[in-house]
């Protein structure tokens, strides 16, 4: 999958560049946007409390309320310094800095951030600090909560009222563990596949985002209507991204919309004043561009639109340091961004500098007192709101610390009812499904045990990744669900990833699909699916007169042709979560024989006919898809499909995804990050990793986005590469294509480095680049482009590179590295960096 090229100012660090690629700045209509009144009548006690609160508070307190850091980056203790208003725990943050520790834990550090900031001595207010956390689908965070299939399949269920159940359910694990607030629901329309956050959506279609947006608003937070508003059974909701993440140009994650204000309005904005209408307390600034101007610091949108046409009465946040994206901003600095209408920074690992340069920019007048009060004032309503004054110690509150509440039975039976209904079946020849549980049955592939997979991202880690069945206690895989019916009915359930076996089985089922990926890094070029591994094992049970069932698991509808030819039914599971046993449910009959259920699901995104067709929407001129929008057999169908086309019209798009190796810091599949030192090899698979004898440290760091890069600290001898099967790149190798490295050297000194590439025994082709290392110390972001022919000139054999980079350092060195990838040569490539 290629890389995304970061456009980036060579030698410069002082913050994020500025998308110059889009088109003229559009100009915003307020009046023709949703006009409605606040869903929340005046109360004048709230007002008053609120207007006392800021007229006690100093300014330094309320500088502290439009603050949130990150718990990885702050502790109590300057919660409590700082009056800090808000924490998160990112999708890498957690108790410990361990992303899998106890549920126990999440309680007792929410103890002490909550006696921080209530602490009144030397004068203070204490006002309580909100603690926000994405529960995206379920409380995801922790160890053993439910998890819901990700939104595009919920979509797929298109079931309003389960949306409800949904929201309950995950407010009452978030309230376990003692937090206030979860960032969610998304309600992005998502208009192109390409997008790595296409699982979040849950539909192309706006009408079935404004639908579920309020269902699942009210689940979180309670109804107006009813008095269960922000009780002890609820908690904050946010609505999220404001405004037009989901159609961004190419899928480009945090890149540029160039719609119609009305598209913007109708498509983008279709659930927005449903959410606000049903009382959403907060809604995020989106990462993304309208027509060349950040959302962060687009007070049109923001206040004109959200505040004074549709009636949002909470607060906005911003997203992980999004301010920083705002023309002339940095993550430490953005006046801009607060004064255009972002209430509340999220300012995760920048919070400290962010806060003296606020308070500075108030002192100075830049940001004016009236607006200070009024972010302050819109954070304290919500929090009277919410009964953060008199909710008192997290561990004492109605719900916290009954751990067997987590996942508990009732939470199960309705995810579990979530992946029956999400299942969308596509192919059932001679109606194969349903399948018969006293049958033999071989589940294979590497999906069949894999609760990680069937999870996807947003889950324990932020992208997913470094998940083993140990850290899924209450979870079924999909293996599992299907082996506990077999059992049951006498039948024989038998797992082999491989596909092997010792007695031919009836029929075979295959679960593959994408491996677990979230934003930005699970952008790609195309939607073609690409690995063989399953396409190999239907061919090989279909040579051996074997029917298959294929299990899709993806966060996206993808290009599947030669899958779906091979296999006699397929069934795009997407990403289903916890409950694999829903996926038995519906593929196999009753101990009689009878359906136990038929298949609901209906296509929310309509499914691709080529590998290129990425962004294909129900609605769009000449519409033209694989399967539209809304298709999905039932067992009363025939089930029966002509042969596909196995052309997925990439071109020369395919061999080009070779040529992209390292992505925001992680390695781009099928390529694999590796260390090696005296004691070992390590294969890098998480976020944070220490090579065999502990000379090599990684960790992800945050250059443009959230860990969208890696920190490499070297101390001693080790070896830093990316590595994979080899491959031929003899014709880049002329002059004309050059390596691209992007990256930042770091510390006080710089050992004998050597960068080269693997090509095999006894092949050499590396070079020395201490002295230009060394040049670069402590000099910001660098852009180096190598052009190829300088490894083969060494001595590399350029037709077998099984590895694009060596790094060979013999002691300390520190290097950041974001991105590397083979890019054509402007005449700026060389043989040195």
């Amino acid at each position: 999958m290629a890389g995304l090229v970061l456009s980036v100012l060579v030698g410069c660090d002082s913050g994020p560049a500025v998308d110059k690629t889009a088109s003229a700045v559009a100009k915003i209509h307020p009046e023709i946007w949703p006009k409605q009144a606040s869903p929340f009548a005046q109360d004048e006690n709230l007002e008053q409390r609120v207007n006392a609160l800021v007229n006690n508070m100093s300014l330094e307190e309320k500088v502290g309320q439009t603050i949130q850091a990150d718990i990885a980056s702050v502790t109590p203790d300057q919660v409590r310094e700082y009056h800090l208003g808000s924490i998160l725990n990112g999708g890498n943050s957690a108790p410990g800095d361990d992303n899998r520790t106890t549920p126990a834990a999440w309680v007792a550090l929410a103890d002490e951030f909550w006696l921080a900031s209530t602490d009144k001595r030397d004068g203070r207010i204490g006002i309580p600090a909100l603690w926000g956390t994405d529960a995206v689908h379920g409380h995801n965070n922790i160890v053993g909560a439910t998890l819901f299939p990700h939104n595009i399949g919920l979509g797929a269920a298109n079931n309003p009222e389960l949306m409800h159940q949904i929201g309950t359910v995950t407010a009452k694990e978030i309230l376990v563990t003692g937090l206030d607030w979860t960032f969610a629901p998304t309600i992005a329309v998502v208009r192109d596949d390409r997008w790595g956050r296409t699982y979040e959506s849950f539909s192309e279609d706006p009408a079935i985002v404004r639908e579920y947006a309020g269902h699942l608003v009210e689940g979180l937070q309670g109804k107006l209507s009813d008095n269960t508003f922000l009780d002890d059974d609820h908690l904050i909701a946010t609505a999220k991204h404001f405004i037009g993440d989901g159609g961004t140009v190419d899928g480009r994650d945090q890149g540029d919309n160039i719609s119609s204000e009305e598209d913007l309005r109708d498509i983008q904005g279709a659930g927005y004043p449903v959410a606000i209408n049903r009382g959403v307390q907060s809604v995020m600034a989106s990462f993304n561009s309208w027509h060349g101007r950040k959302l962060h610091g687009y007070k049109e949108l923001l206040s004109d639109v959200l505040v004074d046409q549709m009636g949002f009465s909470g607060f906005v946040v911003g997203d992980w340091n999004g301010h920083g994206q705002v023309e002339g901003c940095t993550n430490e600095s953005c006046a801009a961004s607060f004064n255009n209408g972002v209430d509340m920074f999220m300012a995760p690992d920048s919070w400290q500098e962010l806060y003296a340069n606020t308070l500075a920019q108030v002192k100075t007048g830049e940001i004016k007192m009236a607006r200070l009060d009024q972010a302050v004032s819109r954070i304290l309503r919500v929090k009277i709101r919410a009964g953060l004054f008199e909710a008192g110690l997290p561990s004492k509150r109605k719900y916290a610390g009954r751990y067997e509440l987590l996942a508990a039975p009732e939470h199960r039976k309705i995810a579990r009812q979530a992946v029956r209904q999400s299942l969308v079946l596509l192919k059932n020849a001679n109606q194969l499904l349903p399948l018969s549980p006293a049958a033999n049955i071989l589940v294979a592939g590497d999906g069949a045990h894999n609760i990680g997979k069937q999870t996807g991202g947003w889950t324990l880690s932020w992208q997913g990744n470094g998940n083993t069945r140990e850290h899924f206690p209450n979870a079924m895989s999909i293996f599992e669900g299907i082996e506990e019916q077999v059992k049951a009915a006498g039948g024989q359930a038998t797992l082999s990833i491989e596909g092997e076996y010792n007695t031919k089985p009836d029929v075979a089922v295959v679960v593959f699909g994408e491996d677990p990926y979230a934003e930005f890094q699970g952008d790609r070029p195309h939607v073609d699916f690409q690995s063989e591994a399953a396409l190999e094992l239907l061919n090989k049970f279909n040579s051996q007169g074997i029917p298959t069932v294929a299990v899709f698991l993806s966060g996206r509808a993808m290009w599947v042709n030669p899958e779906i030819n091979a296999a006699d039914a397929f069934v795009a599971a997407w990403l289903p979560g916890s409950e694999g046993a829903g996926i038995a449910d519906v593929l196999l009959r009753s101990v009689g024989n009878e359906i136990q259920y038929d298949f609901h699901g209906r296509l929310s995104f309509s499914w691709p006919r080529t590998g290129i067709q990425t962004a294909v929407n129900v609605g769009d001129q000449d519409y033209n898809p694989l399967f539209a929008y809304g298709f999905g057999l039932k067992y009363s169908d025939t089930g029966e499909l002509e042969t596909l086309s196995e052309d997925a019209q990439l071109g020369d798009s395919a061999k080009n995804q070779s040529l992209n190796f390292l992505n925001a810091g992680e390695a781009v599949s099928p390529w694999r990050l590796v260390m090696r030192d005296s004691a070992g090899t390590l294969q890098v698979t998480q976020s944070k990793a220490v090579s065999a004898s502990g000379v090599l440290t990684m960790a992800a760091v945050d250059y443009m986005a959230q860990e969208d890069s890696r920190l490499f600290a070297f101390s001693d001898a080790a070896t830093l590469s990316i590595e994979g099967e080899a491959i031929d790149i003899s014709r880049e190798s002329n002059g004309d294509m050059a390596i691209e490295i992007h990256y930042k050297v770091l510390g006080e000194s710089v050992a004998k480095t050597t960068l080269g590439v693997g090509c095999g025994n006894d092949c050499s082709g590396a070079m020395d680049i201490t002295e230009a290392l060394a040049s670069k110390l402590n000099q910001g972001w660098q852009t180096s482009r190598l052009k190829l022919n300088c490894f083969a000139e060494k001595g590399a054999d350029m037709e077998n590179m099984s590895s694009p980079i060596i790094l060979k350092v013999s002691g300390p060195l520190q290097v950041q590295l974001s991105s590397i990838n083979i890019v054509s040569n402007q005449g700026d490539a060389s043989c040195s960096l």
